[in-house]
């Protein structure tokens, strides 16, 4: 995960205290409330290979995170039929092995049973589709904590993290103005911006202080302590 992490915790655009008054807490999964990169990246991997591409695991940390056809397309210059068929093989590895080579990031439990205890609703906003992601809550035992969990469909819709975002306050019944998105790449940012939303750039993650700055964080978090003091006090 992400080693450049600042002294301490940076904020700008907005109050601390704003945040503290936020009902709604929406979460992304990967590389914020757990680790996946062994899961990923040999899903990946695998999916590479049937393609008849041979890459380093190493060099697949840049994939945790984006839309799955995005990252074939964008990193691998693959058409769309082709990242389809990519997807399908990632998912053959996934669906079987790496769903589970995975790990919670430490004290996040404990943080989302806090915030519960306070009356806060929490949600997942994830691009991972939906599917997936409530077999790794529930493998973890962390789906307790959570009103909704939504993500992608299967076929590849709902797809965009502003999508995502827009049917969780849908189904909830809650307004942007009065939630605050949590995540750690530049999607999950830009789409909290999409809708007006407050957003946390957590960098404890797989994206870059760069990357939040300049897709508009309005908070850094360097770590799950600091999360907790911008979201409880």
């Amino acid at each position: 995960m992400s080693s450049k992490t600042p002294a301490k915790s940076d904020h700008y655009g907005g109050a601390e205290l704003e945040i503290r008054n936020k009902k709604l807490i929406l979460f992304d999964l990967d590389g914020t409330l757990t680790d996946p990169k062994e899961g990923i990246t040999r899903s990946f991997q695998y999916a590479l290979k049937k393609m008849g591409i041979s890459e380093d695991r190493d060099n697949l940390l840049k994939v945790i995170g984006p839309p799955l056809w995005d990252s074939f397309e964008q990193f691998y210059a693959m058409s769309r039929e082709e990242s389809d068929r990519a997807v399908q093989y990632y998912r053959e590895y996934f669906s079987e092995k790496g769903l589970y080579e995975n790990e919670v990031i430490e004290t996040i439990p404990q943080l989302l049973h806090d915030l519960k205890k306070n009356g806060k609703i929490l949600a997942v906003a994830t691009s991972k589709p939906t599917i997936y992601s409530v077999k790794i809550l529930k493998y973890f035992q962390l789906d307790r904590y959570f009103h909704l969990i939504v993500g992608s469909e299967l076929d590849g819709t709902r797809v965009r993290k502003d999508e995502i975002i827009s049917h969780v306050l849908n189904v909830l019944g809650y307004c942007a103005q009065e939630a605050v998105m949590i995540g750690d790449r530049k999607h999950d940012i830009i789409g909290a911006r999409a809708h007006g939303m407050t957003s946390i750039g957590v960098l404890f993650g797989y994206g870059s202080e760069e990357e939040l700055r300049a897709s508009g964080s309005d908070f850094l978090a360097s770590s799950t302590s600091q999360l907790r003091q911008y979201l409880l006090g």
